[in-house]
């Protein structure tokens, strides 16, 4: 559960994916930099990113903002659900917010920003998407066991250890969910996560009987 996730940092100044990389350093986990909208699709293209910190106002070489970043990102499959926090200065009353979201943003930090926030922030999503990928590796072990009909008394010991693990993930999701009071992005990840994980107990309870 403690495996390390890939974020993406994108933003056309140095000194910014520097501050960025000194607040999430902390976390451990593995930081990726794109300075331009061409260079952070092509990492998303070979990479799979736990969440992406995103700045508006980036002119790049390829004349690519943060808004037109994002709405190519969305448009890749397996981007498609990636969360996307927008890092702008720009003043909150310009209606840039709206458009953040309106392009799939889950966040929108106006600069300068509080690091322990965004650091948190990052942290809650790096740990939905550990949760998500644990809980895709025992939907296949859970079909396997299913498909493979193995012995009744190895498949109680082993589906014994999956329901344990299951009430862990779900009991981690209640936790955060009251950790993020105020984040109304952040707890609807969850609530999505929480359903998950519901299902594939529902699913396992029938493969049990």
């Amino acid at each position: 559960m403690n495996r390390q996730v890939k974020i993406l940092l994108v933003d056309h100044k140095d000194e910014s994916l520097v501050a960025l990389e000194a607040v999430l350093r902390p976390l451990q986990q593995q930081l990726f930099k794109a300075r331009s909208g061409q260079e952070a699709m092509k990492l998303m293209l070979r990479h799979d990113f736990a969440v992406v910190l995103l700045d508006v106002l980036m002119p790049g070489v390829d004349g690519m903002d943060g808004f037109e970043t994002a709405t190519h990102i969305k448009r890749f499959d397996q981007a498609r659900d990636v969360p996307i926090i927008f890092l702008t200065g720009t003043e909150p009353g310009s209606g840039a917010a709206f458009r953040g979201y309106a392009v799939g943003a889950v966040d929108y930090i106006t600069k300068p920003f509080d690091p322990w926030v965004v650091r948190s922030k990052v942290a809650v999503f790096a740990e939905l998407f550990r949760k998500s990928a644990v809980l895709r590796e025992q939907t296949v072990l859970l079909g396997d066991l299913v498909q493979n009909d193995v012995a009744h008394s190895r498949n109680a010991r082993v589906l014994c250890g999956f329901s344990e693990r299951l009430g862990a993930v779900e009991a981690r999701l209640g936790e955060l969910a009251g950790s993020c009071a105020g984040d109304e992005a952040l707890r609807e990840a969850i609530r999505d996560m929480a359903e998950l994980v519901a299902g594939m107990q529902a699913a396992f309870d029938t493969v049990r009987l």
